[in-house]
């Protein structure tokens, strides 16, 4: 091990550990105990950023698709990622298994309903809502935000790191794609930490949030099924449960529990998905999928690049942008935990299956979902207003929507199972990788910190749900993501570089 990434006594510096949980424990304190202070300062940051600077958000999101796509079809994508006769560690199922369960996680979920009936009712500026233009809308906007820029965004990250850490040596680090640019001693010096600790909080922030919200989505389906009340109590209990879980699943080690549980989060997420096609309006899923598939290529680049200079952006930032500034928060998390899995392969089948086939997976399942909803609304099954009253609480709108489907009350079991085998598989892969980034990129880091890790992610989604902070510590994260676009670009700029001086 470097000398540097040691302190006096020779034993592996802690410093990213400790200071990251202290940087934690002082932003939660924040959004705690002086929640409306933390709100107005998280939103006012954000509003900022989407106004001034969506622009940055919708080019960086394009490069990363240009260069993912570029990099896998030029005379690079045979390299391994590992040494030249290396194999996968992981069969390609349960490698797409464990890369789709960490990067989409809860989120399909809970918004595979509820953001196609939102587009439908409420599209931006020129399109009228309830109509056969806004369902269009819909199914394009929701295949954008949930298809091939998400996924490449992930991949930047997670394709430098498998480079650098199995075909380089280096640690498992983010910090460790720059030496190429930055050299080894300011890598393993104060701006190699910085950007380590910098991930460290995002995807605590991240995880902690999307914890706490996915929790209150199981709620409503046990309340739905079962008449069991939304109280803290009962959401404290659930946070319990799956915390038990997944902390189990992540410091029994890769193959023995983040394995397991995402290939049954994958059979049952196939599942759920073929019985709710059967059971719901099918010629008009495929429709929408074929439509809104050839839509979505077809205005690919326009959309991605679409920002008004004169006109109403009010759409577009409180859409398009925060979830190009959600990926990025995410993105030295999952990609850490990809590029984990993923020693062995090339460069080329780890872009085409990073990128190409968890997109295909979010167009069918929003194709499902998203049609089942709104044809409720054109058939009069549901009124505007209860549309508009479903959407408002997005945790509910699956279970509501469900009811009015054959077997309804099945496929609503399905999904509460299914929403915490989701949040366990984003959970420990979260729990994991922070253990490795705090522990100078070990691959197989100590259970302790690991175990600190889960205790710590279950107790700030607690914080955050009885303060009423959920929400602006979302926010909060995002907006402190902005940095990470220009780390990004350079962790791009950086593998290139360190592939021009491969012999091919």
């Amino acid at each position: 091990m470097n000398r540097n990434n040691t302190d006096n006594s020779g034993k592996p510096s802690q410093q990213v550990y400790y200071i990251s949980l202290i940087i934690t424990f002082i932003i939660v304190a924040w959004a705690i105990f002086a929640q409306t202070n933390f709100t107005n300062t998280a939103n006012y940051l954000l509003n900022s950023l989407t106004n001034n600077f969506g622009w940055a958000y919708l080019l960086s999101m394009s490069i990363f698709v240009v260069f993912a796509i570029v990099l896998a079809f030029s005379k690079y994508g045979n390299i391994k990622l590992g040494p030249d006769d290396s194999k996968p560690d992981y069969s390609t199922s349960s490698w797409f298994a464990m890369l789709f369960g960490a990067g989409m996680g809860v989120g399909l979920v809970f918004w595979g309903v509820a953001e196609p009936i939102s587009h439908y009712i409420a599209p931006p500026t020129g399109i009228q809502p309830g109509s056969v233009e806004a369902a269009d809308f819909a199914m394009k906007s929701s295949f954008m935000h949930w298809g091939i820029h998400p996924w490449a965004n992930y991949s930047i990250i997670g394709l430098a790191l498998a480079y650098f850490q199995f075909r380089k040596g280096k640690p498992g680090l983010i910090s460790s794609i720059f030496e190429p640019l930055i050299g080894e001693k300011a890598v393993n010096g104060f701006w190699g930490k910085l950007i380590d600790i910098f991930a460290v909080f995002a995807t605590v922030a991240g995880v902690a949030t999307s914890l706490g919200l996915g929790t209150l989505q199981i709620n409503s389906g046990l309340k739905y099924l079962f008449g069991i009340p939304e109280t803290k109590f009962v959401q404290i209990s659930i946070i319990v449960v799956i915390t038990i879980i997944y902390i189990w699943s992540a410091v029994s080690g890769i193959e023995k529990g983040i394995k397991l549980i995402s290939d049954i989060n994958l059979y049952l997420a196939f599942g759920i998905m073929i019985l709710s096609f059967l059971v719901g309006p099918s010629v008009k899923i495929i429709n929408s999928l074929i439509n809104g598939f050839g839509s979505y290529i077809g205005t690919i680049i326009q959309d991605s690049l679409h920002i008004e200079a004169f006109g109403d952006n009010t759409w577009v930032n409180a859409w398009r942008i925060f979830y190009w500034a959600w990926w990025i928060a995410w993105a030295p998390f999952v990609g850490t935990f990809i590029a984990r899995i993923s020693k062995g392969r090339t460069i080329r089948e780890f872009v085409l299956g990073v990128i190409i086939a968890p997109s295909i997976a979010s167009f069918i399942w929003f194709a499902v979902f998203g049609t089942m909803g709104i044809n409720l609304g054109f058939t009069g099954q549901m009124s505007m207003e209860a549309l508009k009253a479903t959407v408002a609480s997005p945790e509910t709108a699956f279970f509501v929507v469900m009811k009015h489907y054959p077997l309804g009350s099945l496929l609503s079991f399905i999904a509460v199972f299914l929403l915490g085998t989701f949040f366990i598989t984003s959970a420990n892969s979260a729990t994991f990788v922070l253990g490795m980034l705090s522990s100078n990129g070990d691959l197989n880091p100590p259970r302790n910190k690991q175990f600190v890790w889960g205790i710590l992610q279950a107790l700030l989604a607690t914080a955050l749900l009885l303060a009423g902070g959920l929400k602006s510590l979302q926010t909060a994260s995002v907006a402190a993501a902005f940095p990470f676009i220009f780390v990004m670009l350079l962790a791009c700029i950086s593998l290139w570089k360190a592939l021009s001086q491969e012999t091919i």
